[in-house]
Parts: structure tokens; C-alpha cells; sequence
């Protein structure tokens, strides 16, 4: 749906990372900016996390961090998580459906693709 737009700020945790282990720790920032004139509820995630040997995990469920958040017309929502690799470099990307309070209608954004990445690693 138009209007509605997520930022996603990735970051790597060192201090939870073990790389001799093959543990890679990654947090992100995600920031759901609802530029309708609607409210709108975050009902369910889709996510597809990838890293440097090609292993995929997919990730569904509702809503994020045990919260089905309802994003007032004109307003914001941000959250963090993280996810653990086995490689210092991955991706993540995605979907939100979300419920407008309106109409009642269901639909759904695609996050697009976000890196993850090692700092200290990247040329």
C-alpha cells in the first residue's frame, strides 16, 4: 500500500558474537512510518534471513516482539530484534501485512533487501 514505508537500520553486536564459533550477532532497527490518512495495525511478519553459505531461514508469525501494533495516520512505530548468523555477512528481507482500521482490509509491504554485515570485515 502506498503511504506506508519501513526503514530498517541493521547493527552488529560484538559483545554477543563469537566468531571462532561460527556466531555472528546482528541487531535491526525497524521503523514503520504510516504516511496514510488511515490507521493501520501490524498483524503478521514474513521473514527470509540468508548468509554467506547460502543458508536460508524463513521467519513467520504475528505481529513483532509480542506486539500487534496499531500505527496511528501520521505517526511512527519503531522496534528492534536480532538474529544470529554463522557467517559475518547475510541479508534479510520481507513482508508486513498489516489490517487498515477504516475498511478492515488486509495488505501487505515488502521490506526490501538489508544487509548484514560485520563492520571491520566490509572493503
Amino acid at each position: 500500500m502506498p503511504g506506508i514505508q519501513i526503514t530498517p537500520r541493521p547493527f552488529y553486536i560484538a559483545e554477543q558474537s563469537a566468531p571462532d564459533d561460527a556466531q555472528y550477532a546482528f541487531g535491526y532497527e525497524i521503523t514503520i512510518h504510516n504516511q496514510t490518512d488511515d490507521d493501520v495495525q501490524l498483524m503478521d511478519r514474513h521473514w527470509l534471513i540468508s548468509d554467506a553459505n547460502e543458508q536460508h531461514t524463513e521467519v513467520q508469525g504475528q505481529g513483532v516482539i509480542g506486539q500487534q501494533p496499531v500505527i496511528a495516520a501520521g505517526q511512527s512505530y519503531t522496534y528492534q530484534s536480532g538474529v544470529l548468523l554463522k557467517t559475518p555477512f547475510g541479508c534479510m528481507r520481507g513482508s508486513y501485512t498489516f489490517l487498515n482500521k477504516y475498511n478492515d482490509q488486509l495488505f501487505e509491504v515488502t521490506i526490501a533487501p538489508f544487509a548484514l554485515a560485520v563492520p571491520h570485515l566490509i572493503n
